[in-house]
């Protein structure tokens, strides 16, 4: 329970498991591999902290929150998914979507939210690829989805 130690050292609390919003799983594993669908940025009781695109209603700042947010329900589901956080070898790849304004270029400060919150978690284990993209929309109007690729124990 070493991950969750370290949450708990830095006040961190993972929320409830997002359920999926359509006609999808949460996660998949197939070999060593756990492939987590897309998550967003909901707090423990359901609601988002903020709505709406980086560039106009919503600051780089808060943007960095909710992809810190975000990371926090997907490591909620790769708890229900392998039982033990700490039976993640790897962070392999994120894919960091970001509702922007057209102009918008700040994407990789925003995904460094998760991205940062990874790697303090699991040190060298936690630095991953990643792709940080701006969207036109993304679902209910949030401003970040991240979808992850772990490496996981036997």
């Amino acid at each position: 329970m070493e991950v969750e130690r370290k949450l708990a050292e830095m006040g961190l609390v993972l929320p409830p498991p997002a359920q999926p919003l359509g006609s999808y799983v949460s996660a998949v594993r197939t070999g060593n591999l756990l492939f987590l669908a897309g998550h967003g940025p909901a707090n423990p009781d359901g609601s988002i902290s903020h709505i709406g695109k980086l560039g106009r209603e919503v600051s780089v700042e808060q943007g960095y929150e909710a992809a810190k947010n975000t990371g926090l329900n997907m490591l909620s589901t790769t708890k229900v998914a392998l039982g033990d956080l700490d039976k993640v070898r790897r962070v392999v790849k994120l894919l960091s979507m970001v509702n922007c304004v057209p102009d918008f270029v700040e994407t990789a400060p925003v995904a460094n939210g998760c991205s940062d919150l990874l790697i303090s978690l699991y040190g060298d284990a936690g630095k991953h690829g990643r792709s940080a993209v701006g969207m036109a929309s993304l679902p209910s109007g949030i401003p970040v989805e991240i979808e992850m690729i772990l490496e996981v124990a036997d």
